[in-house]
């Protein structure tokens, strides 16, 4: 079989996973593509280098700041429970799997304009200490100051989640002087009484009925002595009650403490769509550069999916899974396999 001469690229590995619905593994593509064999393909992608910087050059015109923005941190395992050879592969816990499974990590950054109700990826980085000796707060913080003094956009706050909440995380934010707000474990050690009690469990506090509305002004164990953040006890459900600080201690009402943290939920979103709609999870090769090539496309296409969602005005899901509409209607026209 003859193949195309003309060089392989990005644009056609991402335009794969834009087009591919189930199947997202190499030999598939090279099955259908035609004028790819599976060797070019393979090696592209084990010569190629595909960085987070590539997102940030996608996006950075496409984001609308605000001065209000808020900055999300989470991370995701992409689940490769069943592979036992694929390199950065390592035993994590999966907050989707509730459990600890096999997967690589994935540590993003999720910029968002609450006034507009929009939000954009704008970094990333792949948990692989064993690599780069980082963990993954590490990553947060390179992140962090990535976005605050080479990408300059503006935000107010920054989101993340219980994992982050940190010393040295939150005391990075307070010297960038911006706010955070994040859950803390019910076990963190905290104190309200400026040192006439030893500090306590947070969830041994009391709460009158003017703190549920209000907050409490309180001393987190291991931080400078007088430093003070805000508490919110938020009931979430009968078995659910988170507890969230934040150095915005003019803050005076549970309910906006509430919708602000109901924001972080975007980055959720985010790693929700990605897996479902970019093959981000379904790369099988083996070389740790190849995934990291993978995963970095996918997040390309994501990119290039919710730009074309937001200018059509449709959910990414209408538009990745749109193509399949396009499909049955030529189908239903003219048949490739007719039933007699």
């Amino acid at each position: 079989m003859s193949y195309c001469t003309k060089r392989f690229t990005r644009l056609d590995y991402c335009q794969f996973l834009v087009s591919a619905q189930v199947n997202y593994a190499i030999t598939h593509f090279a099955d259908h593509a035609k004028k790819w064999s599976h060797d070019t393909i393979n090696r592209y992608l084990k010569g190629e280098k595909i960085t987070p910087r590539l997102i940030w050059e996608k996006v950075e015109d496409q984001i609308e700041p605000s001065e209000e923005g808020y900055l999300l941190f989470d991370d995701t395992v992409l689940d490769k429970r069943h592979a036992r050879e694929i390199e950065t592969v390592r035993r994590q816990w999966s907050g989707n799997a509730k459990k600890v499974i096999r997967g690589i990590g994935l540590v993003n950054c999720v910029y968002v304009n609450p006034e507009l109700d929009q939000f954009w990826v704008i970094d990333y980085r792949i948990y692989d200490p064993e690599t780069d000796g980082k963990s993954k707060i590490d990553h947060l913080r390179d992140m962090l100051q990535n976005v605050h003094h080479h990408k300059q956009v503006p935000f107010h706050a920054v989101l993340m989640d219980t994992w982050y909440a940190s010393r040295q995380v939150m005391r990075h934010i307070e010297r960038l002087e911006k706010v955070y707000y994040c859950p803390i474990k019910k076990n963190r050690l905290v104190d309200e009484t400026d040192g006439a009690v030893p500090h306590q469990h947070v969830e041994a506090l009391s709460w009158s009925e003017s703190d549920e509305a209000h907050g409490k002004s309180v001393h987190l164990k291991n931080f400078p002595k007088g430093h003070r953040v805000k508490l919110f006890r938020l009931v979430v459900s009968n078995d659910r009650t988170d507890y969230i600080v934040t150095n915005d201690v003019a803050q005076d009402s549970a309910d906006d403490a509430r919708a602000v943290c109901a924001v972080r939920w975007k980055i959720e979103q985010f790693h929700r769509e990605a897996k479902q709609v970019t093959g981000i999870e379904r790369c099988q090769c083996r070389s740790g550069r190849i995934q990291r090539n993978h995963i970095g496309c996918a997040m390309l296409v994501w990119v290039r999916l919710k730009q074309i969602a937001a200018e059509t005005k449709r959910s990414i899901y209408q538009v990745k899974f749109g193509q399949l509409s396009d499909y049955l209607i030529q189908q239903l026209k003219a048949p490739s396999v007719q039933f007699a």
